[in-house]
């Protein structure tokens, strides 16, 4: 089989941990350079993982006529600036959630990347994962009834890290753009609707450039449901989701990590009692690489569109706003 032959913008943790294997395990892809401003810490990188060049600069990797697509997972604000020199070098896109700092910057990213004829998705790795597609069929069922909220974490603690980009304003720190977006991209997965406004708290701490260290939030929907959820970067770890229904719930008490067999169970609650709903072990980066290379090759659409990103940060914005005046902010259109 041909391989989508991938390019990595950096050498982030997540990058490293996570993304470059995934795409190394994956069906379709095979990771053939990597670039740092630092040529040491690329070659460095590219040796350990096995990755055949590696580049001193951004702008070579992407003048490369043998990349096909790239992944970026820089930090937050150089998202736009490099998904667009990307998309104009010809290059496929995969972005590191959240794909930006703001709506507006990810509507130019879009359609830089429309206007270059190449694609574009949010890496939200999660989806990817074949037990969403279960909880969703559970839930068109009718086997909980009628959904009548969700409540969902992600939280981890490490406040003591001073030089981690998480806690520079200026560059898109904070946990909503971290981890709380997962908990709003879920609940719009499960219902399959926008929300129609938020309402929130953080802790803004100064100790790290006054970034959100935690938020916690109501997000409104239509019909009378709601998310409500937590993140934080100053808290005990956790990734939950629970979906509430008239007659029984789904509890996932691993929402979005997936390093294991036990990481992907999820519990369905009724009348009738517990059952664990477990589904094999599969490595959900390379998921999310194979669906790029699929649509890259034309057999099939992307699962999740590129609008899907920009309605996401839509409320993204909303909720930093909240907490920022401290009010109930509607999600305009």
């Amino acid at each position: 089989m041909t391989k989508l032959r991938w390019g990595i913008l950096g050498c982030a943790g997540i990058a490293i941990r996570s993304c470059i294997p995934g795409i190394q395990q994956s069906e379709t892809g095979v990771v053939a350079a990597i670039a740092s401003r630092d040529l040491q810490k690329s070659q460095e990188t590219a040796a350990k993982l096995d990755i055949p060049t590696a580049y001193g600069s951004y702008e070579e990797l992407l003048a490369d006529p043998n990349i096909d697509a790239v992944y970026i997972p820089l930090p937050n604000h150089l998202h736009k600036e490099w998904t667009i020199r990307a998309a104009q070098a010809g290059k496929h896109l995969l972005c590191e959630k959240p794909a930006a700092l703001n709506t507006a910057e990810v509507e130019e990213m879009v359609a830089a990347c429309e206007e270059a004829g190449v694609l574009f998705a949010e890496a939200f790795m999660y989806r990817h994962h074949p037990r969403y597609e279960r909880i969703q069929a559970i839930i068109e069922s009718g086997e909980i009834g009628d959904v009548r909220g969700i409540h969902s974490t992600f939280t981890f603690n490490n406040p003591g890290d001073s030089k981690n980009v998480r806690f520079v304003k200026a560059w898109g720190g904070g946990s909503m753009y971290d981890v709380g977006c997962y908990p709003i991209s879920v609940a719009r997965l499960l219902l399959g609707r926008e929300p129609e406004a938020v309402t929130t708290h953080a802790l803004f701490s100064p100790e790290h450039d006054n970034v959100d260290m935690m938020m916690s939030g109501l997000v409104e929907f239509s019909d009378n449901v709601a998310l409500t959820f937590d993140c934080g970067m100053w808290a005990n770890f956790r990734n939950t989701l629970e979906v509430l229904g008239t007659t029984g719930r789904i509890e996932v008490p691993s929402a979005f990590v997936a390093r294991t067999e036990e990481d992907g169970l999820f519990y369905v609650i009724t009348g009738d009692g517990r059952r664990v709903e477990q589904v094999p072990y599969v490595n959900q980066y390379a998921l999310q690489a194979d669906d790029m290379a699929y649509a890259a090759w034309g057999q099939r659409a992307l699962r999740f569109a590129p609008s899907d990103a920009i309605r996401n940060m839509k409320v993204i914005d909303a909720c930093l706003q909240s907490a920022s005046e401290r009010a109930r902010v509607v999600i305009q259109g």
